[in-house]
């Protein structure tokens, strides 16, 4: 059992634990005063207050007991001694008003002797306290129990106390283990859940749209019709696309490392060169086209940008002048993107509508355009808030880092 306390005796006393300690110095001397009062007078050559004297000596050696609380016990023993030894009503009264032999500040020496001492020399100590404040050569009903209360009674209980903090320390360490436990198990269910998907999606999807970009890129090479050719080309662009965007979202989905890739620009680690980011740019002048106003605020380079995050920017401002197509006929709209070197800031905020929007546009979504856009981009480590501003409009405001490390992304080293 170690002591109660962490701090070695012989260290420096504060003000604070002096303060304390003066405290209680005060208060058993007042105690001591009044009890000796109250008392017969000591008779003999000591003086008609030995008993005072001597209390208030033990009383005065607490304030040396952080810094030697050995010598203090050892004090206190002599007066009990003293006490026991000397002749009848020399150093104490014949018929004195307290049964306790040793000073009445000896509970105070043993708590500190548990806290800072050793536990064998603690015990040793308070074992010999206890022998001499009880009189077990002439056991006595007020005496001898009154003697051990006062010398094993108070350890006892701070040794209770520590035993009882350290249970509960060790039970809350526990259940907060468990919780942690708990998470990470939830965590990799999760996972789990995610490479399921991502297997699926890419036996699935990418099988798919594979046959569909190389019947596309046949069809543009075999046709003389040029809008065919027109047609095919750009079927095989889009789903060329497809293939990145669903690429990038598999190996998010599969990644297992927060451990960043490689290359830090905006540059597909493919082996045949720089892969085109996509640019919001189009997304506006598509817009535009489509008679809704859009301005567009840029600042700073997309280069800075991984592929997986550009797309995402992508996404962002797609999805947000789609909804502003749909839901807000006639309003204007302002599309900010800050490319930074540490990340991306999109923000799009469209105006009130001006008209009525129009039933089979505005009914034409599934609903779930925002949620799985905001999933997106939580997946490469953002965060994005959509909602209605105080005017009536809207506002989608997201945050992206400037890359992702994905496994569908990291350099691919060429095969012999």
């Amino acid at each position: 059992m170690s002591p109660v306390s962490d701090v070695a005796p012989g260290t420096r006393t504060t003000r604070r634990e002096l303060a304390g300690l003066l405290s209680l110095t005060v208060i058993f001397g007042l105690l001591d005063v009044v009890i000796c009062l109250n008392s017969q007078p000591t008779t003999g050559w000591a003086g008609p207050r030995a008993d005072l004297v001597l209390q208030l000596v033990a009383d005065v050696s607490v304030l040396g007991l952080r810094r030697f609380p050995k010598t203090v016990a050892v004090i206190a023993m002599a007066v009990g001694l003293a006490t026991v030894l000397a002749a009848p009503g020399l150093l104490s009264p014949e018929n004195p008003a307290s049964p306790l032999i040793l000073p009445r500040v000896t509970s105070v020496i043993t708590i500190y002797l548990v806290r800072l001492e050793s536990p064998r020399t603690a015990f040793a100590l308070i074992g010999a306290l206890a022998v001499i404040g009880s009189e077990p050569w002439a056991p006595s009903w007020e005496i001898t129990p009154v003697g051990l209360l006062s010398t094993i009674g108070p350890p006892v209980v701070v040794l209770y106390l520590d035993a009882r903090k350290q249970l509960l320390r060790s039970l809350r360490d526990r259940a907060e283990r468990a919780e942690r436990e708990k998470h990470l198990l939830a965590e990799q269910a999760r996972f789990e859940e995610r490479r399921r998907l991502a297997a699926e999606m890419h036996d699935v999807l990418t099988h798919g749209l594979s046959l569909m970009v190389l019947h596309a890129g046949a069809l543009g090479v075999s046709s003389a019709d040029p809008d065919v050719r027109e047609a095919a080309e750009a079927i095989r662009a889009r789903g060329t696309t497809a293939l990145d965007e669903l690429r990038d979202l598999v190996g998010v989905l599969n990644t297992t490392s927060a451990e960043p890739p490689r290359w830090a620009s905006g540059r597909s680690p493919r082996p045949d060169g720089p892969e085109p980011l996509p640019d919001p740019a189009t997304l506006v002048a598509e817009s535009a086209a489509a008679g809704i106003p859009v301005a567009l605020d840029v600042d700073g380079e997309r280069s800075h940008l991984s592929p997986t995050v550009a797309r995402t920017v992508h996404r962002i401002v797609q999805e947000a002048l789609t909804n502003t197509r749909k839901h807000a006929a006639g309003a204007e709209v302002r599309v900010a993107l800050r490319y930074r070197r540490d990340g991306a800031v999109v923000r799009v905020v469209n105006t009130p509508p001006r008209r009525t929007p129009d039933e089979v546009l505005a009914g034409s979504g599934s609903g779930l355009g925002l949620s799985s856009l905001r999933h997106r981009v939580e997946l490469v480590g953002g965060t994005l808030e959509a909602g209605p501003t105080p005017d009536g409009g809207f506002r989608v405001a997201a945050d992206l880092p400037a890359y992702v490390p994905t496994t569908e992304s990291r350099p691919r080293t060429s095969r012999p």
